[in-house]
This record gives structure tokens, C-alpha cells and sequence, in this order.
């Protein structure tokens, strides 16, 4: 493989296909770059069994071929070559590539071809097409609620979205357990019925890597245990979660059942929630006490070692007064997510005992599709 290139095609391909590379792997090729130069492009590959990219970027072709070079090195020296222009040349007989720009050269020893897993496009049995900014909707206001990535070891099938379609509506579902974030949007084709579990930091890969000024569809394709996703040059692809979905409709309180409902500013519940976790999130719980009566939202929080806070804001509430409390992280990460400014809580009753254990629920005026729901914690 012999091309020439210009210099921020290929940092610009890199910065993508690098997050496939593996940081520790057990098997060496999967730190390297597989490297593909045929009829005018170069093609990228990286995959660490997980998530796998493919991106193609023009380039002129003096040879044609393949090469495995160091994802790590590939991607330092290409940063800070000299010049616009980059030629990589591996068809020397020594095992080394030679990457020139203006005056610099460096040499970078190749990996073993035949060792990389390489990747092929799928042919999955499900398809549909999606507009980039609907998916990174879906994935805003969902892939927050799932289970961090370091805590798979408990439960793997909460560390992912399950993406449901039902014709021409799709809906992202997201739990941890303690909190479940539901949001749908309209395709604008019939996709027929998709269910299925997706990493959510593939996910979340997908929307950071296919972001563009201009609207651009994004074709999704599902076989029983992958999915790809891919737009343009980028292809990307990963591995389905397996397991079965808890079914969060019966989660989703029945509005018969409410008992207070509060409308108030998005911002300011956000603001108040973050000065009151100051103190609260000292204590590993990370408890803010919300109170709800005559127009106000009292917001509290206490450590016996550092203090207390409290506030009061203006709030719009019918029904019963109530006193509950909640994780502010979990608060702070539905808020974050909303577009609107303002907010309505609904809340169930209390028990026999005159405890509120019921989940609350956040919504927006302005999205109806999308509902967040989190479950209280016992203060005594």
C-alpha cells in the first residue's frame, strides 16, 4: 500500500476510528488500525469486540493494500506532521511503514494482517432510517437513566437502551433500577417491529460522532445479536445487549393515581437542587428532602457533619401537600435533559403510615412524548 492523503482527512478519521481501538487489549491486533487503499480511498478499520468502525476518506492511491499500523502512534504522528500533505508507504519487505510529511519521516513497525478481525458491513433482517437530531433526541433524554458502564458486572441489560419500534413510532427506554427514562419520537417511514437492547454507550458514540449542521439520516440495521449504524463515510457497529427488557410500563404511574401535581421553572428547581446537593452530597446518598404546599417548593438537605440547606421557590401546586425525598443526582440528570422551561411533577400518595414511596414523574409542556420517572428514599 502506497497513497498520499491530505493531513486533517486523516487526524479527522482517527479521532473517530481511535475510540474503537482497544486500551488494554488481550489480544495485541486489536490496538491497531486495519488500513485498506483501493479506488481512490483509504479505509479505516478499528474494533475491540465491542464497538467496530469503518470510515472511508479520500485519498490517491500510488498501490493498492492493506497494512495494520499502531492506532496509538498512527494517531500522535499524524497530529503533528509538519505539512498538509501525508504519504504512508508499506510496501517495503521489512515490516515497516513509512510515513512522510514536508521534512519529517518517521517508520512504524506493522502488525500482522491475518491477525485482525475484520469487519464486513451487515445484511441484519430489521432496517430503518432515522434523521441524525431525532436520534440524538432519543439518546439525550434515555441513555442518562442506564446503569454506568463500570457497574455492568451487576446487571449488563440495564447498562443499555431498549429501542422499540413499533411502525412509525420508536421509543428508547433507560433504567437503572431506582429511575426510568421513556422517550419517543415519529419516523417517517414504517419500520414494521423492532425490539432490541443497545449499548448505550454505543449510543451515545453514534450521536457525538454523527453531528452535523445540516440534517443527515443515519441507517440503522439490527440482526439477532449486532446492530450498525452508519451515515455518510462513518459505519459503526456493535453488540446487542442479550437478555430481556423489564417491562417499565407497569413502572409508569397511572394518572388515576396522582395525587399532587407541581408545575414550576425548570431552571430554578435545577439551581435549587444543585445548591441543596452542596450538603447532601456528602452523605453517600446524596438526599434532597422536596416539600410541596401553598404555591411554594421547599428544598432541604442536612449532614451532621457539615450543615444544613434549604430553599423555597414559587411552584404551582393542586392536590395533597407532600413531603418526599430523592437523589439529587437523579434529579439533576433528568433536568439537565429537558428543553422546556418549566416542569410538571406528578406524585402519588402517601401509605398508611403517611410515607411517600410512590415514584415521581417528571414531564415537559413542550414534549409529551417523553417521561421520567424516579423512585423516593427513605429518610428514617
Amino acid at each position: 500500500m502506497n497513497i498520499s492523503l491530505a493531513k486533517n482527512d486523516l487526524i479527522s478519521a482517527l479521532q473517530i476510528v481511535s475510540k474503537g481501538l482497544s486500551t488494554k487489549p488481550q489480544t495485541p491486533i486489536l490496538s491497531g488500525i486495519y488500513m485498506t487503499a483501493k479506488e481512490g480511498q483509504l479505509e479505516l478499520q478499528t474494533t475491540n469486540y465491542e464497538l467496530g468502525f469503518i470510515l472511508t476518506i479520500p485519498a490517491e492511491i500510488h498501490n493498492t493494500g492493506t497494512a495494520v499500523l499502531p492506532g496509538k502512534y498512527l494517531t500522535e504522528f499524524a497530529r503533528k506532521l509538519p505539512a498538509e500533505e501525508v504519504s504512508i508507504d508499506t510496501d517495503s519487505a521489512d515490516g515497516l511503514a513509512v510515513i512522510q510529511s514536508g521534512a519529517a519521516r518517521f517508520t512504524l513497525r506493522t502488525m500482522e494482517i491475518s491477525d485482525f478481525p475484520v469487519l464486513h458491513r451487515m445484511d441484519g433482517t430489521l432496517h430503518f432510517t432515522i434523521k441524525d437530531r431525532t436520534l440524538a433526541r432519543l439518546v439525550k433524554k434515555s441513555a442518562f437513566a442506564c446503569l454506568r458502564e463500570e457497574q455492568r458486572d451487576r446487571r449488563p441489560i440495564f447498562t443499555g437502551c431498549q429501542l422499540e419500534v413499533e411502525g412509525k413510532e420508536v421509543t428508547f427506554a433507560a433504567t437503572n433500577v431506582h429511575r426510568l427514562a421513556v422517550k419517543s419520537e415519529q419516523l417517517e417511514e414504517d419500520a414494521g417491529q423492532i425490539r432490541v437492547i443497545i449499548p448505550a454507550k454505543f449510543l451515545e458514540e453514534v450521536t457525538r460522532t454523527v453531528s452535523s449542521e445540516v440534517p443527515a439520516d443515519i441507517h440503522v440495521t439490527c440482526s439477532y445479536n449486532q446492530v450498525s449504524m452508519s451515515s455518510g463515510s462513518i459505519y459503526m457497529t456493535a453488540r446487542l445487549i442479550e437478555g430481556t427488557f423489564p417491562d417499565y410500563r407497569r413502572v409508569i404511574p397511572r394518572e388515576e393515581n396522582i395525587r399532587t401535581k407541581v408545575t414550576l421553572d425548570a431552571a430554578s428547581f435545577a439551581s435549587a437542587v444543585d445548591r441543596a446537593s452542596l450538603i447532601a452530597r456528602t452523605d453517600q446518598y446524596n438526599i434532597v428532602k422536596l416539600s410541596f404546599a401553598q404555591g411554594l417548593m421547599r428544598i432541604s438537605s442536612n449532614s451532621p457533619e457539615i450543615g444544613e440547606a434549604e430553599e423555597t421557590i414559587p411552584a404551582e401546586v393542586t392536590g395533597d401537600d407532600v413531603t418526599i425525598a430523592f437523589n439529587a443526582s437523579y434529579l439533576m440528570d433528568a433536568l439537565k435533559s429537558l428543553d422546556s422551561d418549566t416542569c410538571i411533577l406528578s406524585l402519588q400518595g402517601s401509605n398508611e403510615q403517611g410515607v411517600n414511596l410512590s415514584p415521581m414523574t417528571i414531564r415537559e409542556e413542550a414534549d409529551p412524548n417523553y417521561i421520567y420517572v424516579v423512585t423516593p428514599v427513605r429518610t428514617h
